[in-house]
């Protein structure tokens, strides 16, 4: 690799060079994480030998369940050896049908994943939020930014299923609410991905929601269609019209790109099943708050009952569990 990088020319050819950074990277990032367990083992003798003279126990424990953590993250970076798991990602949410129910429901998903990445120190930014006529989204794109976001995020692709006691009812009943999850590979804009200016529509619109009286009152939102694929992709995160229109030609670029690696696949139908109808039969996961309280993944058979905890970003039992499952080829 560090040949290649030092041939002439390497630099001036992105496509070049841009996935070789990019590997290297990712096994810099691995090998600085097998360099820390390499250190941990010297230490586990050293406490192997401390505990022998009678040291604290407590201390030892605490240095073990670090150890665990650090081994479950290299076996999990091991298996995200996809050619975009390395990659940012783009999170789309849909309610499904149900009205407010369902928008709100989308809402709540919209903050565990913000709080799933906030946990995980990645950088978050919400890049286009419709919001729902009563309460909740009518759809929202979340750029989830950092080391292996699609890699994880991508095993939340599907229908997400709640049932609760609506707080929308009058006479307080049960209520089952869908909302559907999209994840897409953030590409760099040197990838090579044909975009035609005569196959896109671009649309001004005023922003809706919370920003300030400039983000409201002027034209700055922008909402690009690629009329070929009928895929679009909006941004009103800005207050500068240009710097939205530049954001969603990035949206527009990963979704492209996305649909092209499925097609070069021959997986572009599994794509689309991912994407099945917002309602009965096809869920993902179910949140179940009434009559019972269990977060259950329909993949893995994975149950937590801790649902509070699910809700505010505690998802790694279940992403853990769907990349070992995905990896032993189960789901």
């Amino acid at each position: 690799m560090d040949e290649e990088m030092e041939s002439p020319g390497f630099w001036d050819d992105p496509a070049r060079s841009a996935p070789l950074l990019k590997r290297r990277r990712g096994l810099e990032r691995r090998l600085e994480t097998v360099d820390k367990l390499s250190e941990d083992s010297e230490e586990l003798e050293v406490w192997s030998e401390l505990l022998g003279e009678g040291e604290s126990a407590d201390q030892a424990a605490s240095f073990l369940n670090e150890l665990e953590g650090r081994l479950a993250r290299l076996d999990l970076q091991l298996k995200l050896s996809g050619e975009d798991d390395e990659n940012d990602a783009l999170v789309t949410i849909h309610p499904g049908a149900g009205g407010t129910e369902s928008q709100d429901w989308a809402e709540g998903l919209l903050r565990m994943y913000i709080r799933w990445a906030e946990q995980h120190e990645y950088k978050v930014e919400v890049l286009e939020r419709l919001e729902g006529e009563e309460a909740g989204i009518k759809s929202a794109t979340l750029a989830v930014r950092g080391p292996y976001a699609y890699g994880y995020l991508q095993s939340e692709i599907g229908v997400h299923r709640l049932v609760r006691i609506s707080p929308f009812d009058a006479q307080s009943r049960r209520h089952t609410s869908f909302a559907s999850v999209y994840v897409y590979p953030e590409v760099d804009d040197d990838v090579d991905i044909e975009i035609l200016p005569g196959d896109l529509r671009i649309d001004t619109y005023r922003a809706s929601g919370a920003g300030g009286q400039h983000v409201n009152k002027t034209e700055s939102a922008v909402r690009i269609t690629h009329l070929p694929t009928n895929i679009v992709a909006s941004c009103q995160n800005e207050r500068s019209q240009i710097k939205n229109r530049a954001t969603a030609m990035k949206m527009l670029r990963a979704r492209l790109y996305d649909l092209e690696m499925k097609k070069r696949q021959v997986e572009l139908d599994k794509a689309e099943g991912e994407k099945m109808e917002i309602a009965w039969g096809s869920q993902i996961r179910s949140y179940v708050l009434h009559p019972y309280r269990m977060v259950k993944d329909h993949r893995t058979n994975v149950e937590v009952g801790d649902t509070e905890k699910v809700l505010d970003g505690d998802l790694d039992i279940f992403i853990q569990a769907w990349l070992n499952a995905s990896a032993a080829g189960d789901v």
